[in-house]
């Protein structure tokens, strides 16, 4: 029953946390966006998403870790558990020491007179976040795949 109540709370978190990264793919989009409303956006999800979403990234990849431990007897899934957590990690990774820092840099910056490199830093914020979202996502499929396979 404990590796039942495991496995679902890890797929809940998972699906939670890749779900946020793609629901930010979505909505900060930079395409089209003028700098008031982009720095205003990213401001705003900065304020709401930078302390708890890193911390569900690491209840996940710890859960990730904990089932693969858990099913060590069966070689697929630890297979595919173990790819998990890495994506899982390469997400985290890309999260804290790339996207977060570009974070702290925009959250000094006035939606009122933006700075001139805020194009350069936002697309870099950018290429970071839609690595971390493919990582996140290849890491909830083999998580899902190792789920499904569970005999």
């Amino acid at each position: 029953m404990l590796v039942l109540v495991i496995e679902f709370t890890n797929l809940l978190l998972a699906a939670l946390v890749v779900g946020a990264m793609f629901g930010v793919w979505l909505v900060f989009n930079p395409a089209g966006l003028d700098a008031g409303f982009y720095i205003a956006l990213h401001q705003q999800g900065v304020r709401t998403l930078n302390r708890k979403m890193p911390a569900l990234g690491a209840v996940t990849t710890l859960l990730t870790i904990v089932a693969a431990a858990l099913c060590r007897a069966d070689a697929m899934r630890l297979s595919s558990l173990t790819a998990a957590a890495v994506c899982f990690t390469a997400s985290g990774l890309i999260t804290r020491f790339l996207n977060q820092p570009i974070n702290a840099v925009v959250m000094t910056w006035s939606a009122d007179s933006s700075p001139q490199n805020w194009t350069a830093l936002r697309d870099k914020w950018w290429l970071w976040h839609r690595i971390r979202t493919v990582s996140g996502i290849v890491g909830l499929c083999l998580l899902i795949a190792a789920m499904l396979a569970r005999g």
